[in-house]
């Protein structure tokens, strides 16, 4: 039996230095130590011997049992020590070598050109106003002076919900929502997303976002030589220079007189060049002086107040500022050429 017992810790131990994984040492242990091994059936029959063989024989068993255990602990303590040792070589940081930048986002060039402009305008006391993107016929059509089956609906190519609510076709339904709950004299502009049913190229796209304005005060307070004002200092605020403004006879219902603004090229000085196509002008927005019956759609009196609304692309002026010439790549979301802003 002693014989048996000591072949059992050789074996044993041969195993245990051969292992080479944490899976490897965990059979050895199951194998000489484990409910079913030889060393456990040695004990197991210490009860049919007699008391002399009963404590030699249990004393050299545990003896036998716990150089076995001592020789696995100090095993598995080599292998973790290796594994520490490859993991340091492998994961070692040297804190003086130079590190490295991690790549970070920004704004996207559309929205800083919106606070830009919102900059602009609040320098000069307008206030920012947010419109729903879900509009009814009334505000987004009727009481701008556009009524059912006039003609001048055909400038809008509109989303409809079955329902009779339609995505906005422009942010000008701010205008009549802010004066059902205002009264003059008041300034604001009202930024966000437009839809509309277009197919997208160059300069066209069925989502994309404008920049209302609307500035109302009592009749004879406010004329077409203000709005030039205000016009001019936002152009200066955009591309920080004085710049000559001029205006162009143009329609829109909810204006009268409407007129499109155009701005002397920043970049030539209206030598001509190819962001203004060799013309010496940009035009920049679309503009006029409150039509009266957009007034009285809200319950104004007509004739007590006078103002002036304007309305601008956010990626026409992206596209001026930055000499891009296709909008689409600003909803491309192609990193390459976001990160150059």
């Amino acid at each position: 039996m002693k014989d048996k017992i000591d072949n059992i810790k050789k074996a044993a131990l041969v195993e245990i230095a051969a292992a080479e994984s944490a899976e490897g040492l965990e059979e050895v242990r199951v194998k000489y130590l484990g409910r079913k091994s030889e060393l456990t059936e040695v004990l197991k029959g210490l009860k049919d011997m007699s008391v002399e063989e009963k404590k030699e024989i249990g004393q050299i068993s545990n003896v036998v049992k716990n150089e076995i255990e001592s020789a696995l602990a100090t095993k598995e303590m080599e292998m973790k020590a290796k594994k520490f040792a490859e993991l340091d070589t492998k994961e070692k940081v040297d804190v003086t070598y130079p590190g490295e930048k991690p790549a970070a986002g920004h704004t996207h060039p559309l929205t800083k050109t919106r606070y830009e402009v919102e900059d602009i305008f609040s320098s000069m006391g307008f206030l920012v106003a947010d419109g729903r993107e879900v509009e009814d016929e009334f505000h987004n059509f009727d009481a701008l002076n556009i009524p059912r089956n006039h003609p001048a609906r055909d400038m809008w190519d509109t989303f409809w919900f079955t329902d009779g609510n339609l995505l906005r076709t422009h942010t000008s339904p701010m205008q009549v929502r802010f004066m059902e709950e205002n009264k003059p004299p008041f300034r604001i502009i009202v930024p966000g997303r437009t839809f509309r049913f277009e197919n997208a190229d160059a300069t066209h796209e069925s989502n994309f976002h404008q920049v209302e304005g609307l500035m109302v005060d009592e009749s004879g307070k406010l004329t077409v030589a203000n709005f030039k004002s205000v016009m001019a200092e936002f152009m200066k605020g955009l591309f920080g220079k004085e710049l000559e403004i001029r205006l162009r006879p143009s329609y829109f219902p909810f204006v009268e007189p409407g007129f499109e603004i155009d701005v002397a090229c920043p970049y030539c000085g209206g030598k001509g060049c190819r962001i203004c196509k060799q013309t010496g002008w940009i035009e920049i927005l679309g503009a006029g002086m409150v039509n009266q019956k957009v007034f009285t759609s809200v319950g104004f009196e007509e004739g007590k107040y006078e103002g002036f609304a304007f309305g601008v692309g956010l990626e026409r002026i992206a596209m001026i500022k930055t000499g891009v010439n296709d909008l689409r790549l600003f909803y491309g979301n192609d990193l390459r050429f976001l990160e150059q802003f």
